[in-house]
């Protein structure tokens, strides 16, 4: 079987040009089933795993729609547009993953001198307002400021072409999903839509038959199934335990950079500074940050002047990283589809990855959950199996049943679950 090419998809040859510029040559799975059927004007559903590409999939049809349009109307790319319109929107769920996309827009879109916004909170709306007023050909926003505008006129979307939601699993999960359909809603409905996500909860598969037209639905694996290229490793440990647990961890050599995830805020903080006093160079993203905070967090860490960044589920959306050897699961996640997020943000680029999950035993549950959803055996066997005994006599501070039988190894892997079941 032939192996498929940039240049085989028919793109324009400013875009063309650029792929060659930034090292593109063969498509990724993803890419090669979606891009083909968007450049046909379809809508595209589309399921792939975290790092496979999913954004050069929709803003390489993003450029095209861009430049048939513009052949269409004679438009040259200074001509001036539909005055706070945009050709094609692609939402995201944080500011940090429509950043990167946004960023991805204007390498692709440089030869084709594609004009581009981005709109998302936390940072001062008028420069946003401003960008927007001569209308642009790609707008990249999040739900929430992209609403602010509408609501104050600031942006239109009647004379929108394409629209694209990108983790659209994301977006539910953070309660945008009123937000998302009001906005589809504004739009024509003679548009083109691509949604993609990397799991494929039945709210997204309702919310795909409502607002797509016949889509056609591309899965390059199966739903909600980690890359083969990450080890997965859970430890059990008693409560109390994570932090030393943890500094033990982040003690091996091998790690060249690594991602500690936390469920909350507060928790990011106190993490942070544990890793800190234990003498490694680290840094905290989350909401309560500042966009500056942010930026410049995201920018150590890329540039490699921090080794260990410690973050909560939605403020590492966006994370694209490919020297991140590790990731560390300091809580499970209470959404069993955020593990496989998590774990994502390693092995990528081709790259072995892997993913170390502290458990403490209220947190069995949740890892069952996982196991579910991913098809991988991560507790050890008498834990999976059979429900922890439930008699007050074994609870931890008063936690009834809390306790499995027999008492947890500290700082070993109960399992490696490289592989399904």
């Amino acid at each position: 079987m032939t192996t498929p090419t940039f240049q085989a998809f028919g793109l324009a040859e400013p875009i063309q040009r650029a792929l060659a510029s930034q090292g593109f040559t063969a498509p990724t799975p993803i890419q090669a089933a979606a891009i083909p059927l968007a450049l046909e004007g379809k809508d595209v559903l589309g399921i792939a795993q975290t790092g496979t590409g999913k954004t050069a999939a929709f803003v390489l049809p993003a450029l095209q729609a861009v430049a048939k349009y513009r052949a269409e109307q004679g438009h040259s790319p200074l001509k001036p547009r539909l005055a706070k319109s945009a050709l094609c929107l692609i939402l995201a769920p944080t500011r940090e993953l429509a950043s990167q996309i946004h960023e991805a827009v204007i390498e692709l879109g440089k030869p084709l001198k594609v004009s581009t916004a981005l709109v998302v909170g936390g940072a001062k709306a008028y420069p946003q307002i401003k960008a927007m007023m001569p209308g642009v050909d790609i707008l990249v926003a999040t739900p929430g400021r992209l609403e602010d505008h509408l609501q104050s006129r600031h942006i239109r979307l009647d004379a929108t072409r394409m629209a694209v939601l990108d983790e659209a699993d994301q977006m539910m999960d953070l309660g945008f999903m009123p937000a998302i359909r009001r906005l589809l809603a504004l739009l024509p409905k003679s548009r083109q839509t691509m949604l993609l996500s990397a799991t494929m909860p039945k709210e997204i598969r309702q919310l795909a038959e409502q607002f797509l037209t016949s889509p056609v639905e591309v899965s390059v694996a199966p739903q909600s199934k980690p890359i083969e290229s990450i080890r997965q490793e859970l430890i059990l440990v008693n409560p109390g335990d994570k932090p030393t647990t943890l500094v033990e961890l982040l003690g091996d050599p091998l790690i060249e950079q690594a991602i500690v995830f936390t469920r909350t805020k507060h928790g990011a903080d106190r993490v942070q500074k544990l890793i800190r006093d234990a003498g490694h160079f680290t840094m905290a993203l989350h909401g309560n940050k500042t966009q500056g905070q942010r930026d410049r967090a995201l920018d150590a860490f890329r540039n490699g002047r921090v080794k260990v960044l410690v973050a909560t589920d939605i403020a590492a959306r966006g994370i694209d990283v490919d020297t991140i050897t590790h990731v560390f699961n300091y809580d499970l996640p209470n959404i069993p589809e955020a593990y496989v997020h998590r774990i994502g943000r390693t092995g990528r680029a081709g790259r072995d990855g892997v993913a170390v999950s502290l458990c403490e035993p209220s947190e069995q549950k949740l890892a069952r959950q996982i196991e579910r959803l991913t098809g991988c055996n991560l507790l050890p066997e008498h834990l999976r199996q059979s429900r922890p005994p439930r008699s007050p006599g074994n609870g931890y501070k008063g936690r009834p049943g809390a306790r499995p039988q027999g008492k947890p190894r500290q700082g070993r892997p109960h399992h490696d679950a490289r592989s399904p079941r």
